[in-house]
């Protein structure tokens, strides 16, 4: 399986790349394929064969797909039920291409594959997938308007020595589930980061939790709506020495009406 990496400090985790396991490869075309079974949400029959993009023609891909596709509310189906996320369409290319691989069927041959209690749950790859999306990167869409608050659905990419324009994963996902915030651990964030949170964002934090130490990292483009309750459940999955869930969580993505 494609590695995604989460490390882990005093300061909490806020470096997430786009592999997760050294052993393997990651984001070639041979990616494995899973699919999800056991799921109360149903696949949704592709629309067309899915085209592997390339560095060269992956923004203009996306960027007319984005036009002509405005869905923005999507169903991710796990045996623990449904999440169902929104997604932002203020990061255009990010959602234009996580709907182009739902609607290719590409994710219902993925699982959460990944799991770091109090941080995020992590999906999008499996080791059994045969569908190809292809080697590119999206463009990052970091905007402060997003902040990783607990529920929010971002992207994962490569650290910034091979990936220094902060490029995001092509389909690697993760939705922060995140810990209690302080806020002095805001103010510290800020100052790392050269950032300054708003009134609101401050409060947001400071209710609900997040991470906040992948602000201005990470591309966030959506946010759960219903079905927080599930991505507790997956939260909780025992899981081995790399975060792995003991018992795959299949998952499947579907796109719904508004």
């Amino acid at each position: 399986m494609p590695n995604m990496f989460i490390s882990s400090s005093a300061l909490r985790p806020f470096l997430l790349l786009a592999c997760l396991f050294a052993a393997v490869s990651c984001n070639q075309s041979s990616d494995g394929d899973a699919a999800a079974t056991d799921t109360t949400a149903t696949a949704e029959v592709p629309e067309q064969k899915l085209v592997p993009l390339t560095k060269e023609t992956a923004v203009d891909t996306l960027t007319a797909f984005g036009k002509k596709h405005q869905d923005s509310l999507a169903v991710i189906g796990t045996r623990h039920g449904e999440i169902k996320v929104r997604l932002y369409k203020d990061t255009p290319l990010h959602r234009a291409n996580f709907v182009r691989l739902t609607k290719a069927g590409f994710y219902d041959q993925g699982e959460f594959y990944r799991v770091i209690k109090g941080f995020a749950i992590q999906g999008g790859d499996s080791d059994e997938r045969k569908m190809s999306q292809g080697p590119y990167k999206i463009p990052k869409e970091i905007t402060p308007r997003h902040i990783h608050k607990r529920g929010v659905l971002a992207m994962a990419r490569y650290g910034d020595d091979e990936n220094p324009e902060k490029a995001s994963s092509s389909h690697n996902f993760y939705i922060v589930t995140g810990h209690p915030i302080t806020e002095e651990e805001l103010r510290a964030f800020e100052e790392r980061h050269g950032i300054k949170y708003t009134p609101e964002q401050v409060q947001t934090y400071l209710e609900i939790g997040g991470e906040p130490g992948l602000d201005t990292e990470y591309t966030v483009f959506g946010e759960v709506v219903e079905g927080m309750d599930v991505v507790e459940k997956i939260e909780q999955e025992p899981v081995d020495a790399s975060d792995w869930p003991r018992r795959v969580v299949k998952h499947t993505v579907k796109i719904v009406e508004e």
